[in-house]
């Protein structure tokens, strides 16, 4: 039996709960949280008792009790949760983003160089079904060499969050890092290639206007395009409008190469195969049956955690990195610099020239 604490217990870490203990092998064991609250949800989720809650993680990793944590702290303390964490032996899998910044990124990666246990960086949209079986599809061919990757979010506000840290650029790294970072893994994974330049026109235009924290008005985009190059020659763009509830799915995925074309639907679940030579369209249901929690992302973070124990059992390297984390967040990071300054951003503008 492999023994889980969960560092965080908002809303996704309750869904971290949810999804460790439906695992065969495993069981969170312990919780932490600054948050009274969320401690006491974290409590009743998980079925521990009062002398496994810790209102700090600290004492949690002191306790001695966890075989391996998960991060799911607000985005600003992942750099010194992970430093702490990264500074025992237990295994780690930390929420996105994995920082706001790549200068925090970096502290992370510096501090997990020698650790002993797996290392996992969560980006669970991998592992939605219908966009796991585009990858496969345009892996197996389908879409031929791949050319473009358009990626459209159309959805809800952000949710309400403890202390309503999400409503400030500063604490969630901006929304092209903490709501995006899926979808520019998501390009680099399917095209295999590295970022090279990105250009990006963004605003807030409807959202979170009428709010005030301490006197503030919150500063997070609502709406952006981004276009992302290549260093082989593809491109990416990414739609996102976060006030579009009226839609009927909540993410479209279109993979277009030179012989055809590979869509993915979500959470309608369809997988959509089209040949340029027939001029042929053809849609496929997608479903996964190893699915034992579908909860909040369609079984993904449920997958994702079925190969993070595969890894802590077996030793195996960890199939999504903290690279892959950098980079997410590199690219959300320049996305946000093209819009400051109105201009295309090469990525060595934030990631250096090595």
């Amino acid at each position: 039996m492999i023994r889980y604490g969960v560092i965080g217990t908002g809303m996704m870490g309750l869904e971290h709960i949810n999804n460790v203990n439906a695992l065969e092998g495993a069981a969170v064991v312990a919780i932490s949280d600054p948050d009274p609250q969320s401690r006491k949800f974290g409590k009743n989720t998980a079925g521990i008792e009062d002398d496994m809650v810790f209102e700090d993680h600290k004492d949690l990793l002191a306790a001695g009790v966890c075989d391996a944590v998960v991060v799911v702290s607000p985005n600003h303390t992942h750099a010194d949760v992970m430093e702490d964490v990264l500074a025992t032996d237990v295994h780690v899998l930390v929420e996105k983003p994995l920082g706001t910044s790549v200068a925090e990124c970096r502290r992370i990666l510096k501090a997990a160089e020698g650790h002993n246990g797996v290392v996992w960086m969560g980006l669970e949209y991998r592992y939605k079904p219908p966009i796991a079986a585009l990858v496969d599809a345009v892996r197996a061919g389908n879409a031929g060499a791949v050319k473009m990757v358009a990626i459209r979010e159309h959805r809800f506000p952000f949710l309400p969050k403890v202390g309503d840290w999400n409503r400030f650029r500063r604490n969630s790294g901006g929304t092209l890092v903490e709501k995006c970072c899926h979808f520019f893994d998501l390009m680099m994974l399917i095209n295999e290639a590295k970022p090279v330049r990105v250009y990006a026109s963004g605003a807030q235009d409807v959202n979170h206007l009428d709010e005030r924290y301490d006197g503030e008005t919150p500063d997070i985009l609502d709406n952006a395009y981004v276009i992302v190059d290549f260093d082989d020659g593809t491109r990416g763009m990414i739609d996102l409008c976060m006030f579009a509830e009226g839609s009927r799915n909540e993410q479209e995925l279109a993979v277009t190469g030179d012989t055809g074309k590979v869509e993915s639907f979500v959470p309608e679940a369809v997988l959509r195969l089209g040949r340029r030579a027939e001029r042929s369209v053809t849609e496929h249901p997608v479903s996964d049956d190893h699915v034992a929690y579908a909860g909040l992302h369609e079984g993904a973070s449920y997958l994702e955690h079925v190969d993070f124990l595969d890894a802590i059992c077996n030793g195996t390297p960890p199939k999504v990195t903290l690279e892959d984390g950098l980079l997410a967040v590199a690219v959300g990071e320049a996305a946000h610099l093209s819009i400051d300054e109105g201009r295309p951003v090469m990525m060595t503008e934030v990631l250096g020239s090595n």
